[in-house]
């Protein structure tokens, strides 16, 4: 028998509680020092911790969460950003625009790509504000921007990314 809980729908009474009680565990975390942070991204501290899914949010308000069971393989080219691919009932791509993406923060040798998403350890990434952007040091990670687009065929996927970020128009997470 399983009993675990199915994830909550948008509308349902069981889904304010869901989230108070998910939010009430990141406070925890953060108190008692699991999760720590810079501006553009938060982490698990703990070499073999691991998060469920990362949040991406946005300027607007908006976020929209991802569960890591769907990452599939990502790209990092500095001069463009990050592409991250997530497969699930849909292809989801992720496209994050910065600097210094790959860089690792706080002395805990994160950093957003193969230190963070990779082993499962970035727990949210939002977009800054101008104000942040200007003030941000040399060689810290800065999120200019993050688009996300979710697609049922190929064709409509590699539109996009032809579109969006033609560096990685011939990379693998656009091929077939």
């Amino acid at each position: 028998m399983n009993d675990r809980k199915p994830f909550p729908l948008h509308g349902d009474s069981s889904a304010d509680s869901f989230f108070a009680e998910t939010a009430t565990r990141q406070r925890s975390r953060e108190a008692e020092g699991e999760e720590a942070s810079c501006k553009a991204f938060g982490f698990l501290r703990g070499v073999q911790d691991r998060a469920l899914a990362v949040r991406f949010c946005f300027r607007n308000g908006n976020s929209i969460c991802l569960p890591y069971t769907w990452l599939g393989p990502w790209e990092y080219n500095p001069s463009v950003g990050l592409l991250v691919k997530f497969t699930g009932d849909a292809v989801v791509l992720v496209l994050i625009r910065g600097s210094n993406l790959d860089a690792q923060v706080g002395g805990a040798s994160v950093n957003l790509t193969d230190r963070g998403l990779q082993r499962h350890r970035i727990t949210w990434v939002r977009q800054m504000d101008e104000d942040e952007l200007r003030q941000a040091g040399e060689g810290e990670p800065t999120v200019d921007r993050i688009d996300v687009a979710a697609f049922v065929t190929q064709e409509k996927l590699r539109e996009w990314v032809s579109k969006m970020a033609p560096a990685f128009a011939q990379g693998p997470l656009v091929a077939v």
